[in-house]
């Protein structure tokens, strides 16, 4: 394993899929990926956030983000929770499906199981995606927010490689090197995004592209968690 500080970076890794929840999450760890020679490609893919301006205000300053420093950035707007291939869907639609997904958690507290159910919705699409498009290792910019769990996000993002990677035959076991990366395996890299001084560098890149800054986690169980305790 090659390191820096305390980012550990999987051996031949040097291409990744980032899942990025919002652009003021993603643009330290962004700025850190290229300065370490390592190619982010941004997936954008959050049926969770509500309401639907929400989401598309959060939308659009990823792909702000992405634009500026000549990035691909996709926006899978997608069902994920089937193995065959996902047909396009609207807000309403992908919203239901994670709905599905979280179903009897709705009163789960923050940090409970709702968010780990959420966690996966997202990550396994990630999962997919990194099959489909060749890229042996995903990573997600959730372990970087101040509002979750990162044993949780871990814990998600290895279910969701091992569970792609289980229907091709393969494994998607982390520590797996990325020369297997030719293969249909995927490989999710657990990361703390917040040593290494990225959270002080995430609100200084928040100040210099004057994101939308948003205050509450995304879901409509956070929203109306932020509007209780103020």
């Amino acid at each position: 394993m090659k390191q820096a500080s305390h980012i550990v970076v999987p051996k031949g890794l040097d291409k990744v899929l980032l899942h990025a929840c919002c652009a003021p999450c993603s643009s330290a760890i962004v700025e850190w990926l290229l300065m370490h020679e390592i190619e982010p490609v941004i997936y954008y893919f959050n049926p969770n956030i509500y309401p639907q301006e929400e989401y598309e205000i959060r939308k659009q300053e990823s792909q702000r983000h992405a634009e500026s420093l000549g990035i691909r950035w996709i926006d899978d707007d997608r069902r994920a929770e089937s193995q065959e291939p996902r047909a396009e869907s609207s807000y309403d639609e992908q919203h239901q499906a994670w709905r599905h997904d979280i179903c009897g958690l709705e009163n789960e507290p923050e940090r409970g199981k709702r968010c780990e159910a959420c966690f996966y919705h997202r990550l396994l699409a990630t999962a997919h995606k990194a099959q489909e498009l060749g890229i042996g290792w995903f990573a997600t910019t959730l372990a970087s927010s101040r509002w979750k769990n990162l044993d949780q996000v871990n814990a998600a993002g290895l279910r969701a490689a091992e569970t792609v990677s289980q229907r091709s035959g393969l494994t998607g076991e982390a520590g797996l090197t990325a020369e297997r990366s030719h293969s249909k395996a995927v490989y999710f890299w657990a990361q703390n995004w917040r040593k290494d001084g990225l959270q002080d560098r995430r609100n200084a890149l928040l100040k210099e592209y004057n994101f939308y800054n948003q205050q509450y986690c995304g879901c409509e169980f956070s929203f109306r968690s932020t509007i209780k305790d103020n």
